[in-house]
């Protein structure tokens, strides 16, 4: 089975897609936040070091997600593949977790790229904060999540085109969640045939 990175905008359901892709081909999973939350809670050499840049204010570098990243990495049942959630979140991340793997005999795989209008998103993320109690989900903070995305994040998209893994999934397209998942699916068995 081949790894797929899943990429989107905060609120396309990257979480909510990974868990049934995780469900239907039996591939692991790996969310940066749960990884990075895992380390620290362990008390690893490594959780203890990114802890430290934490209560400092500062994000982790990128080099250190990636020792993270590749300890879990290995980890994982070989030949399951593996879904990235979360990362990379900039080309120099994309570049050292294709580095990364590459020592190790692997690739990236296939990216799947969720897209989802903004309005969209807004309103679903609005109501995860009800739902969820989630404050971290109000008007002025999702709207500079949208900003950090589309200026740092979105521009990878490209990236992964040039690389010929990109596979975009459009929810103006698609329309419901049975119909993203459906041509997804679609996609990861193709890429594995």
């Amino acid at each position: 089975m081949k790894n797929i990175i899943i990429f989107g905008a905060p609120g396309s359901g990257k979480g909510t897609y990974s868990d049934m892709i995780v469900e239907k081909f039996g591939m692991g999973h790996i969310s940066t936040g749960d990884v990075l939350r895992a380390e620290i809670k362990n008390g690893t050499e490594l959780g203890k070091i990114a802890k430290g840049y934490i209560d400092e204010g500062q994000l982790i570098p990128d080099s250190l997600m990636v020792d993270i990243l590749a300890s879990t990495y290995d980890r994982q049942p070989k030949g399951c593949g593996v879904i990235f959630d979360g990362f990379p979140r900039t080309i120099a991340q994309a570049e050292a977790l294709k580095t990364m793997l590459a020592e190790r005999g692997d690739d990236m795989g296939l990216m799947i790229e969720l897209v989802v209008e903004e309005d969209v998103l807004m309103a679903r993320l609005l109501n995860r904060a009800i739902e969820q109690g989630r404050a971290d989900d109000n008007k002025e903070t999702i709207q500079k999540r949208f900003d950090v995305y589309r200026t740092q994040t979105a521009p990878l998209s490209e990236w992964f085109a040039k690389e010929g893994i990109r596979h975009t999934f459009a929810w103006s397209e698609l329309k419901t969640k049975e119909g993203m998942i459906e041509a997804i699916f679609q996609t990861v068995e193709q890429a594995n045939k």
